[in-house]
Order: C-alpha cells, then structure tokens, then sequence
C-alpha cells in the first residue's frame, strides 16, 4: 500500500471500512460472472456469450422522447436547475396513475420527481431513518435502501421470498417485538428478480400492520408497467387508508426504454412527499428539464410499456419451453423481464454429471461449459435469474433462442432433496 493511500484511509468512514476499505476478501457475485466471463472468453475464443444476466431493455426509447429531448434542450429557458419541480411532468404522473391504477394524486402535493428509483431510494432513508431504527427489507432483492439505512445506524431485518410463500414476505411471522420497533417496511412488486407480483390481500395486510404498528411502507413499484395482465396491475395506494403510511416509486427505464435517462417519481403521502422533498433539495438540483419534459410527453403512450411486456412475455415462452424440456422446471412470472428459479441438484452432459450445491456454483458453471450468463441468488434459495432483454452482440432474438437450444443440446437437469 502505497502512502497516498494509507493517508488517505485514515479519513474513510467506518460505514465504507474505515482504514480496511477495499480490503475485505469477500468477492462480489457481479464481479465473479464478469471474472468467470473473461475466463470463458480465453478459453472457448470462438464461443459467442449468451449474456443473460443484465437487467435493462434492449431497445431504445421511443422517437417521440428523443425528438422532445432535443426540441427541449434547445430553449433557452430549460437550460437551468430543475430543483423539485416540472409541473408538466407531476401532471402527466397523476395522468398515468389515474389511467395505470385509478389512483387519484395531486400534482402540487403528493407527487415529485426522481433521478431515477435508485436515487430516491438512497435519499428516502435520510428522511425517515434514524439510529437504532429497525427497518424490514425482502432478500433477494435490490438493497440500496438497506445499505444507506445501515449507513444511518439502522437495524436490518431480512424477510426471505421463497416459491412457497410465492414470494410475498410472511410478516405475520415476526415477532410484536420486532414489530413495534420498526420503522420502516421495503416492499417491490412486480418484484426484481423473482417477477412475482402483489396481491390486493397483501398490500391491505401490510397497510393493517402499518397502521397497527406505526411503520411507513416504501413500494418500488419500477416494474409495476410491465404486468403482462392488464387484471394483474396494482398499485399500494389503491388500499383503503394506504397513502396515510406509503409512499411509492414508479421508473421510466423499465416500462419506457428510459433507463440511462434517470427519471422517475415518487407519489403518495403529501407529508412524506414534503419530507423527501427537502432532502431532495439538499442533495440534488434536480433532472434537467428538457428530460422530465420528454418523460412527461411519453407517459400518454401507454401501447410502449404494453408493447415491451408483450415481448417480454413472448420471449419468456420460448426461453421456458426450450430449458424445460431438458429438465428445468422453470414457471413463467405474471410481469417484468426476469425468470426465477431453483437450481437443479445436478446436471448430466453426455453421461457426465455435474453436482451444484448453490446457485453461484450452477452459475459459473453455465458460463463455463455453456457459455451462458445467468445471475445467481443464494439469499432466500437457492435460485438463477435470466433476463429477457437481449444483449447478446450480433444476434438478433431469434438467433439468441436459436444459439441457447443448440447450448443445451444432450444437456439433462435433474432435481432432488431441498433443490425441488
């Protein structure tokens, strides 16, 4: 270590490792696929990777908010700060949540912007969170919130999603005592990555404890525009009593192709909205006007995001169809872009079997003898996530269905013991 360095460590927060930063041995499951991928490469050079593992759309967005992003950037008048505020775009929220959900907002009070869900979801906590809080968070699933609450001296609670409580978290099960000390419940749905969806009945349980209790409930709804049944969209704000202790984020990138643009909202409560509000003006200047005036344009065009989810869900039938019928047992989700499922126990590939006792050692194995990415999730089961967007250099959709048959040609997966 050279001096820079340790005299710059010795300034580290402990929440980042203080003096210890980058020295854990512990391996990122992100940074293990692309090391498995580049060992892949070298070995097999003429070998195309199926990458299955990234979680984006595969198009770009529609030619309405790319001409609008350019006619905007070119007013004189949109080339300052946005702070908190284009009013044209809360408008067109409460539009779309009226449409989407039949949930009525005011556009003044119970409606802001976001740089995107990741954005919100790394402010919210330091609204809400203060040291000792206890805060419930669902594995697997995206942990911004969680990692800035633990930032903030919160305590983490897991609730595991697993097949048979079909993914939803059993919070009946944890104790008054855990109960009355949180503070704050993370929920998403449709969820990333198991691709389950909520249930009317579950939202108003959550809204009943939340009242019983006194915790907020913060519902990433980012792929909420991709349910593939119309019957099957929900938001938590159509519970009776719900917008009292919720708030929720809504995205562009998953339903609208928006993803490197970096807007959102969120909506709900107007005195939550007030407090994230706040914070938000003292962590950012907000998203440049021309981009929240190109989302608002868009947000009308509801046939884009039923577009996507109908790709999507054609491309899960042929991608299911072909994995099953060498053994997998995958089942298709009711939204998003991403199939879960259990790993098999072992794979026999011309009379040789290959064992698997977790989903990361299935996973770099895929890569390895396949060429296929998949992402593994070892938090609940022992579960893959494959993505449904396309990203495979050079291939189109059918010649990526077309290249994962012949992978998996003489390929048998089998299930045994805590694998089913």
């Amino acid at each position: 270590m050279d001096t820079a360095e340790v005299f710059a460590k010795k300034f580290f927060s402990n929440r980042i490792g203080g003096e210890n930063f980058g020295k854990t041995s512990k391996i990122y499951k992100f940074e293990k696929i692309k090391r498995a991928k580049r060992a892949a490469m070298n070995k097999y050079p003429d070998r195309t990777i199926l990458d299955m593992g990234i979680g984006e759309p595969d198009v770009m967005a529609d030619q309405i908010v790319i001409q609008t992003l350019f006619d905007e950037a070119n007013k004189f008048e949109n080339r300052g700060y946005a702070d908190n505020g284009c009013y044209e775009f809360k408008v067109a929220i409460a539009s779309y949540m009226k449409q989407m959900f039949h949930v009525e907002l005011d556009p003044d009070k119970e409606i802001l912007h976001s740089i995107g869900s990741k954005s919100a979801l790394s402010i919210l906590p330091l609204c809400f969170i203060n040291p000792g809080d206890t805060v419930l968070m669902t594995v697997p699933g995206y942990g911004v919130f969680g990692t800035h609450a633990k930032y903030l001296g919160a305590d983490i609670v897991n609730l595991p999603l697993c097949k048979k409580n079909k993914f939803l978290p059993e919070i009946e099960t944890l104790s008054p005592e855990i109960l009355q000390k949180t503070k704050l419940l993370v929920l998403n749905y449709p969820n990333n990555p198991t691709g389950a969806i909520c249930t009317r009945d579950f939202y108003s349980k959550v809204v009943e404890f939340a009242h019983k209790y006194n915790f907020l409930i913060i519902a990433d709804a980012a792929y909420s525009a991709l349910t593939f049944d119309p019957n099957d969209r929900l938001s938590i704000l159509q519970i009776d009593s719900a917008k009292e202790v919720a708030l929720e984020l809504h995205s562009m990138s998953k339903g609208f192709n928006m993803t490197g643009w970096r807007i959102g909202w969120v909506c709900g409560n107007e005195y939550l909205i007030r407090a994230y509000g706040n914070v938000k003006d003292n962590t950012d200047s907000g998203q440049f006007l021309p981009i929240q005036k190109a989302a608002a344009k868009i947000l009308g065009k509801l046939d884009i995001p039923q577009n996507n989810a109908s790709r999507y869900s054609r491309r899960m039938d042929k991608v299911i169809e072909i994995f099953n019928t060498h053994g997998m047992r995958f089942e298709k989700p009711k939204a998003g872009f991403f199939i879960y499922s259990n790993i098999p126990s072992m794979a026999v590939v011309n009379k040789e079997t290959f064992s698997f006792q977790s989903a990361e050692q299935f996973s770099e194995w895929a890569i390895e003898k396949l060429g296929i990415i998949l992402v593994p999730w070892d938090d609940a089961d022992h579960a893959i996530r494959l993505s449904m967007t396309f990203t495979t250099p050079d291939m189109n959709e059918e010649q990526m269905l077309n290249a994962l048959e012949q992978r998996l040609l003489g390929i048998e997966f089998l299930y045994q013991g805590s694998h089913l």
